[in-house]
């Protein structure tokens, strides 16, 4: 998505737009596209946060204080977050932008004036790192000055202790995180939950479904046991069901925040869910799973007869087996002190340490056995050194449970006693798995393959496809991840993030003389992703960010004001207007091409005639570029160049992409930013597949590689089509590569058959 506002209604909304508005916002968005009851919202983009961070001289005086930041330093840790919060929230938000916020909330309000502003990071709910909760999320506001303060409140959070913390040990530069937040109406729900798509840590196809009363935040929290649900997907029915004491609900209190209250006796033992109420949210769960391709963790609420959806992220802790697994020998039933649910597999021995208050984790060792009431964020330094986590409340979808499994350490949560049952310093074995507690030591023992048991798990082999399945990767944070899929190269890195993120415009560092400190940063960045695909083809995208984004940013000030940037001054064309910011980046190419990089290829956006390319190809050879011998291609994002690709092949492209999200807009004039024309935008126009065909034919028979990286490429009946028509390779969103390579496999399977089938002599 370019030219972004700073509002966005989740109907502009998809699951690629997560660099504008975080995670959360993304999957919101991308789910109401796709039919499931979401609560209306809007969200106050990261554009529009990094915007308020510019225009009060706070990005500096903020970098400052996490800079050499030591995150293991408790002490150090908490005061440079006081600091850096008190900076936020004592600026002021620009006027303007109040007052876009005040209309948006006065449409929001014609269905309800009481909403939740929830942050939205842009790096949370990703496909291999949640850690729910980071940022603060803040229920029952209503009115513009509550929810201005709301606003400002989770902007803050971005730099809160537990945020700082899990930043940096997740590898996440703190200058290239934004934040996003999500203002949705809220839901006065009478029951909700958390529901796993697919069992959490097996990938089994058993919906989880856990619930209490009131709003989910005393599920999510774990400050409740919920109950607890099994939908068996093949057998489509409930097969087991936990109906536990739930001893408190969180509501709405007042017109900000919530309060928790006592249930009364006769609510407490009552079923939550009924058997259809569970079957209605597990076939809304097989519906998200579906689309996304991957198991998903969602939050849902109930009122009356009507089910809403509220979140959906990927699950992050399903693990495959390898080897041989551990088990316990069969201990006396009197060393059994404590029982619970068995939330995170494993089994640890070492001393307890009772967590009473966040506050106590600096007490916590390497190896101990953290036992509290139950988990907050803020607990998570110390989740990470422990050997297993015990908890009073709690279901599988706690704060707790989740964050054990992403940590792969053992965890019983729900346990109703831990805190009172077990003292300082006693020695228990925690049995994640089983959901027991063992007195001392239990001894493991790991099977013998004469006589026990070997449980032998073997990764499936990767499916082989003649058409290439890439990958798009929009930040260096993501590499590791995006090549943990197996995919045959990335098809798209977008550098206009890796530039965003420097907060300061190419033109800033030529003005400044500091045109080295640039090009090292962007080195840094896409050498990332290179010695992540070694060996493996990495197809990087020139700068193609348009001038609202840049007016944003330090030496963006004279940026021209555009009535329509997407049809402006980018891509391609910018930079043959400025030869010196090109530069940079032909200077940047160059030198990983001398440092032996030959798997770099370099795609030019938004070409509009073969001139463009020829030109372009010219300024590389001035600088010093075998042009010959490296690979230049160009995307096919405008109709002129699908259109001309005759000649561009003539003009010597190694290879094209199809950016199908601007193609179809530009071919059937609908913009899909524009809510009064969204129902219109539509992939599959058959002007659009005709421009796509008459393409991948002329770049067949050049001799060119012919990709597709646009959001159509993460879709398997798009797939289907562009392989039946002879697409060279495809290159998909990370969360979608599984999913395309079967459909990929499937597909190119299917037109062998065919063939074989076919009576000789047709």
């Amino acid at each position: 998505m370019t030219g972004v506002p700073d509002i966005l209604w989740l109907e502009e909304i998809r699951k690629e737009d997560i660099p504008s508005v975080g995670g959360k916002g993304a999957s919101l968005g991308e789910m109401a596209s796709i039919g499931l009851p979401v609560p209306p919202a809007f969200v106050v983009t990261s554009q529009a946060f990094r915007r308020f961070l510019v225009q009060t001289g706070l990005e500096e005086p903020l970098y400052k204080i996490l800079e050499s930041l030591n995150v293991d330093d408790n002490d150090a840790l908490e005061s440079a977050a006081q600091k850096a919060k008190d900076l936020v929230l004592q600026a002021k938000m620009p006027e303007d932008l109040k007052s876009e916020i005040g209309i948006a909330y006065e449409k929001l309000s014609r269905t309800g004036d009481i909403v939740a502003a929830r942050s939205s990071a842009t790096a949370e709910d990703l496909p291999d790192a949640s850690f729910a909760g980071q940022q603060e999320t803040i229920l029952n506001i209503k009115g513009i000055e509550h929810l201005l303060k709301g606003i400002h409140e989770c902007w803050a959070s971005l730099y809160g202790a537990r945020a700082i913390y899990y930043r940096a040990k997740q590898g996440f530069d703190h200058h290239s995180v934004n934040i996003a937040v999500v203002v949705q109406q809220l839901i006065p729900s009478e029951k909700a939950g958390v529901m796993f798509t697919s069992h959490p840590v097996t990938g089994e196809p058993f919906a989880i479904i856990e619930g209490s009363w009131g709003l989910g935040e005393a599920v999510v929290s774990g400050a409740v046991s919920p109950d607890n649900y099994v939908y068996d997907r093949r057998l489509e029915r409930t097969t087991d069901r936990l109906i536990s004491p739930k001893m408190i609900e969180i509501v709405a209190d007042g017109t900000y925040g919530t309060i928790t209250r006592n249930v009364e006796k006769s609510r407490q033992e009552q079923q939550i869910l009924s058997d259809d109420e569970v079957k209605r949210l597990a076939t809304y769960g097989i519906v998200s799973e579906e689309h996304y391709g991957v198991p998903q963790d969602m939050e849902w609420a109930i009122v009356g007869d009507k089910i809403y959806i509220l979140q959906s992220r990927p699950i992050t802790t399903i693990k495959g087996a390898t080897g041989m697994k551990k088990e316990t020998k069969a201990g006396s039933a009197d060393k059994v002190v404590l029982q619970g649910q068995g939330a995170s597999p494993g089994i640890a021995s070492g001393p307890v340490i009772i967590i009473e208050d966040v506050k106590d984790i600096g007490k916590v060792k390497e190896g101990d056995i953290m036992v509290t009431r139950m988990t907050n964020p803020d607990m998570v330094p110390a989740m990470r050194k422990v050997a297993a986590i015990v908890t009073d409340e709690g279901g599988m979808t706690c704060h707790a449970a989740i964050v054990s499994r992403e940590l792969g350490t053992p965890a019983v949560v729900g346990t109703r006693k831990a805190t009172k049952t077990l003292t300082d310093g006693q020695v228990i074995t925690v049995d994640g798995e089983k959901g027991l507690i063992y007195d001392g030591v239990i001894a493991q023992q790991t099977p013998d393959a004469g006589t026990a048991k070997v449980q032998i798990a073997s990764a499936p082999a990767k499916i082989i496809t003649a058409t290439s399945v890439k990958v798009n990767v929009s930040m260096p944070e993501a590499a590791q991840r995006a090549a943990a899929t197996g995919a045959d190269g990335v098809g798209l890195l977008r550098i206009e993030h890796l530039i965003l993120g420097l907060n300061k415009t190419p033109n800033w560092y030529i003005q400044n003389h500091r045109e080295e400190e640039f090009i090292t940063e962007l080195m840094n960045g896409i050498k990332v992703v290179l010695d992540a695909f070694p060996g493996k083809p990495v197809w990087v995208r020139t700068l193609d960010a348009p001038t609202d984004e840049f007016r944003n940013m330090q030496g963006g000030e004279n940026e021209p004001i555009e009535h329509n940037p997407m049809l402006g001054w980018r891509g391609i064309r910018r930079d043959l207007q400025s030869p010196a910011q090109f530069r940079l980046q032909i200077d940047t190419f160059k030198r990983l091409w001398d440092l032996g990089y030959d798997n770099l290829g370099i795609m030019f956006p938004m070409v509009s005639h073969p001139r463009e390319f020829i030109q372009a190809k010219e300024l590389f050879r001035q600088a010093g570029v075998d042009v010959e011998n490296v690979d230049l291609g160009i995307m096919i994002e405008i109709p002129a160049s699908a259109v001309l690709v005759e000649d561009f092949i003539k003009a010597g492209i190694k290879f094209a992409s199809f950016g199908t999200n601007d193609l179809i807009q530009y071919t059937i004039a609908i913009d899909r930013n524009n809510e009064n024309v969204t129902d219109m935008y539509w992939p599959k126009h058959p002007a659009v597949l005709a421009l796509i065909d008459q393409a991948i034919q002329a770049c067949r028979k050049g001799g060119v590689e012919v990709s597709i990286c646009g959001q159509a490429g993460s879709e398997p009946d798009m797939v289907t089509w562009l392989v039946e028509h002879g697409i060279t390779s495809v290159s998909s969103n990370i969360d979608a590569i599984a999913k395309i390579r079967e459909t990929v496999a499937r597909t190119e399977q299917r037109i062998i058959l065919d063939a074989a089938r076919r009576p000789y002599g047709c």
